[in-house]
């Protein structure tokens, strides 16, 4: 075979010579799917694996937190497969109650209609027509994206199983005394008009206005701050710390409030910091939490003073006016009667807006109902503590105990028509019966059914077992409950994953959802700022797939995955990616034409090469290596090691050392066929979890087996040479240097260069063809004349550079480099050598230092040995 023949070898029907993902990617996946390889049996004695996928919106579409959280999951559970695991990933969707309801409404709208002109069950009628017709979407750019979950058993949290479960952990909760109705203070939402919880709550920094108002006259009056001068309206007290001597003549007085007329008390309460301003604080019990708690301590009146749409119902003179509105005409009345004693504008502070709407969020007392939440957080901040339930990264733990070991009732009442309707009736005298899922409502004139209904977090919570088919113990409750791990963001750490825990241990008699948390950080852009449509940069990972498949953004997301630590991502990353999968692709379609086999046993040792025994080595360190990664959740370090072992150590290495023994034929030929076959088998098959699409194709088309999805994980064999990882590191070190000397010189990659290898007494003597292969190493031939001499790893390469390079040039071009290195050297140990700078340096200081010394004597010695291979100019 001639050089040109090994360099363009002819083209192999079964593989073509480029991946095109978008051929391929849909037809695999509607495959997997017929196949039925996702679906998980409860009746199977394999172990069991399970993993509930964060129900997405209905409303939704595939976004890069999707992506990249599915991502994760789908690489959990495409290894635990393989690994003979009856795994089950559940998927499903939320009706997302506020989300839902606003995109039937402007639907209606476009008809110049409300919610209102159709009644509440036409209206939620229509919501289902939505759904049917245009909602749940994300389903199928899941299926673009490889999701393996099992389809057969998608749930929706509206659906009649689920709603089943919410009715019947409402009535055991309300029959024990953990569910009540009470009127406290909310997060009002005066566009979307419910209330809605923290999580729906987006806070940002807003212009406003610092006033500072006089309430009372002379020696009895007091000075208050306020960005809400509105609801001074409602103002019941101010209050001062008990222990504030300025105002201690006054607690227990009434002074009067400005623009009403009416006199409110002076009173001591320890929650005013006598630090901040000036130590006295305008009390609004109907429209603050704190001044609620005040007001409660104090049996302090509640005065609402707006309505449901934030206009205000108190004092004539502002009646019917916007909040923001009454804000500025008060303000002017207050300056009017010189009660404005200073004004901080513009002052920017911290401002609650509605996820949904953008809409300022209204503090406001209302009543509604709340989960008792106390017995519920402290079962389930032991679950943690006792290590019932791992949360990964370990340092979360403080995180998520923060938050349950202080949580407050949750208000799990919403003023919406789409959602879980409360399951209380009321009664003509006053009766409130809860009524459960298996028991008929009270009937008859004067009953009625509660209007509001739950929180989507109350039904999402139940979501790992309900799921499952609770509150009947079915069989795939018993398989697949409790959870084996779950897979979210931190952002959602305190509000769905405490939530299901809480749930979890309360319904399922003590046993936690499930064994480990392992949470993840956020995607964002590749400067680590937030993707938004308002910041331009928020990214469509469907355009992504389009452009260069959804392996390379698998790849690409997995690679960035560190444990609880934010993602940046950027396109330019994705197109690596790309170039990674089409790495794979070339690499096993030239293995395929020369003879890469999986047919029959591995030869044994003693008919292996160095290059064929080290990769082997290699091969079963890197299995080994990758386990011990996904056991602990570090995708990005299984990612990186998975990249260099194909990248470089099969493809860069492995291949190239040993196309000279394919290229010459015979029995050595189609021993490291064979080796390679199985290094290409175990790769492909380590890559699957992460790169679904490309490796079902190369994988098949090796082994010729039915799929990749369901081979074994491959083990570790124990297989480890020592010395021939030695001696082909050896080889690298030679081929290394040599490389950097040429390019130092100038010299193109493909530009052949006459040379002399001494390799005798050394173990590189078996490697000399393919040192000169990847080196680009002519023989010697007539008229050699060795112009640079290269001393390496106990061996010597000289070249004859002749007529390749100007001397001279290079001469002043290393003379100046190696006098750079000098300097950095002199730097570096006058810093070591002064006792007083080390007695203070950190010690990661002086490490660095040393580390600049230790490369700069590298550099010499580098440069050094270059001067002394080139002839003189």
């Amino acid at each position: 075979m001639t050089e040109n023949a090994q360099q363009q070898p002819a083209s192999n029907p079964e593989l073509p010579t480029q991946y095109a993902p978008a051929e391929v990617e849909g037809k695999l996946y509607e495959r997997w799917v017929e196949r039925g390889y996702f679906a998980a049996d409860p009746k199977s004695e394999k172990p069991p694996y399970t993993i509930v996928i964060p129900p997405p919106n209905v409303t939704g579409s595939l976004h890069l937190g999707h992506a990249f959280e599915h991502t994760l999951i789908d690489a959990l559970t495409r290894r635990k497969r393989m690994q003979g695991y009856e795994t089950l990933w559940q998927p499903g969707m939320d009706h997302a109650g506020i989300a839902t309801q606003n995109v039937v409404e402007r639907e209606l709208a476009k008809e110049g209609k409300s919610r209102h002109d159709l009644g509440r069950e036409a209206f939620v009628e229509r919501v289902w027509q939505w759904k049917a017709e245009s909602g749940g979407q994300i389903s199928g750019q899941m299926r673009r994206l490889g999701d393996g979950v099992d389809w057969s058993r998608e749930r929706f949290t509206m659906d009649e199983g689920l709603s089943q479960a919410v009715q019947t952990i409402f009535k055991k909760l309300y029959d024990d005394e953990l569910i009540y109705r009470a009127e406290r203070i909310i997060n009002w939402c005066p566009r979307c008009l419910t209330a809605i919880s923290d999580i729906e709550v987006e806070y940002q920094d807003d212009e406003g206005e610092l006033v500072s108002i006089r309430y009372g006259e002379g020696d009895a009056s007091i000075v208050v701050a306020t960005t809400r001068a509105e609801t001074m309206l409602g103002d019941t007290a101010v209050a001062v710390h008990p222990d504030d001597e300025r105002y201690a003549h006054l607690v227990g007085t009434e002074i009067e409030l400005p623009l009403t007329g009416r006199r409110i008390p002076v009173v001591a309460d320890t929650h005013v910091d006598p630090e901040f301003g000036t130590g006295a604080v305008k009390v609004t019990p109907a429209h603050d939490p704190n001044d609620f708690e005040i007001g409660q301590r104090h049996g302090l009146a509640n005065l609402a003073i707006m309505d449901e749409h934030a206009v205000i119902t108190a004092h004539g003179p502002f009646q019917g006016l916007d909040r923001l509105e009454a804000r500025s005409t008060i303000v002017g009345a207050l300056r009017a009667e010189g009660r404005i004693v200073a004004e901080k504008r513009p002052y920017t502070h911290s401002v609650g807006h509605c996820s949904r709407c953008k809409t300022t969020i209204e503090p406001r007392l209302s009543m509604q109902w709340w989960v008792k939440v106390g017995p519920l957080a402290q079962a389930a901040g032991d679950a943690v503590r006792d290590g019932r339930v791992n949360i990964h990264p370990k340092e979360m733990e403080s995180r998520y105990f923060g938050w349950v070991d202080n949580l407050h009732d949750w208000c799990i009442s919403r003023q919406l028509w789409w959602g879980h309707r409360i399951p209380v009736w009321y009664g003509p005298n006053g009766e409130v019966v809860c009524v459960g899922p298996d028991e008929q409502p009270p009937t008859g004139e004067g009953w009625t059914q509660d209007t509001d209904v739950l929180d989507t977090w109350f039904s999402s919570g139940l979501w790992p077992f309900s799921t499952l088919g609770w509150p009947e113990r079915t069989e795939s409750l018993e398989k697949f409950y409790p959870n084996s791990v779950l897979v979210t963001g931190y952002d959602i750490l305190f509000f769905w994953v405490a939530r299901m825990m809480m749930f979890g241990l309360y319904a399922m008699d003590g046993t936690p959802p499930f064994h480990t948390i392992a949470l993840h950080g956020m995607v964002r852009d590749q400067f680590g700022k937030k993707m938004s449509k308002s910041f331009g940069n928020a990214v469509n990972p469907l355009d992504w797939m389009d452009t260069y498949g959804s392996d390379a953004v698998r790849f690409t997301l997995a690679r960035g995955a560190n444990p609880g630590v934010d993602v940046p991502i950027g396109e330019d990353w994705v197109q690596a990616s790309r170039n990674f999968a089409n790495k794979i692709w070339n690499a096993t379609r030239f293995a395929l034409m020369n003879g890469a086999t999986v047919e029959g046993e591995l030869p044994p040792t003693e008919q292996l090469s160095a290059a064929d025994r080290w990769i082997l080595s290699r091969l079963n360190a890197t299995v080994a290596e990758v386990d011990a990664y996904y056991e602990d959740y570090q995708f990005s370090k299984l990612s990186d090691a998975l990249y260099h072992f194909a990248w470089d150590e099969v493809f860069d290495w492995y291949v190239e050392l040993s196309k000279t023994t394919y290229f010459a034929g015979g029995e050595q030929a189609r021993v490291s066929g064979r080796v390679l076959g199985e290094v290409l088998d175990v790769t492909l098959r380590l890559l699957h979890p992460i790169v679904p699409f490309v490796t079902e194709t190369l994988w098949t088309t090796l082994t010729g087996k039915e799929s990749v999805v369901i081979a074994d994980w491959p083990g570790d064999s124990g297989f480890r040479d020592a010395a021939a990882e030695r001696e082909i590191e050896l080889v690298q070190r030679v081929v290394t240097e040599v490389r950097r000397f040429r390019s130092d010189q100038g010299l193109q990659p493909g530009q052949k260069v006459p040379a002399r290898l001494t390799l005798d007494g050394t173990a590189l003597a078996p490697h000399e063809a393919a040192i000169r292969q990847l080196l680009r190493l002519q023989p010697e031939g007539e008229g050699f004349s060795a112009t640079a001499t290269l001393p390496v790893a106990g061996a010597t390469v000289a070249l004859d550079l002749s007529g390749t390079i100007d001397v001279g040039a290079e001469r002043k071009r290393l003379a100046k480099d190696l006098a750079a290195a000098e300097k950095e050297k002199a730097q570096a140990q006058a810093k070591l050598g002064n006792e007083a700078f080390l007695a203070k340096a950190p010690d990661n200081v002086v490490d660095k230092i040393r580390t600049r010394l230790a490369k700069a004597e590298e550099d010499i010695a580098r440069i050094t040995a270059q001067l002394n291979s080139l002839p003189e100019a």
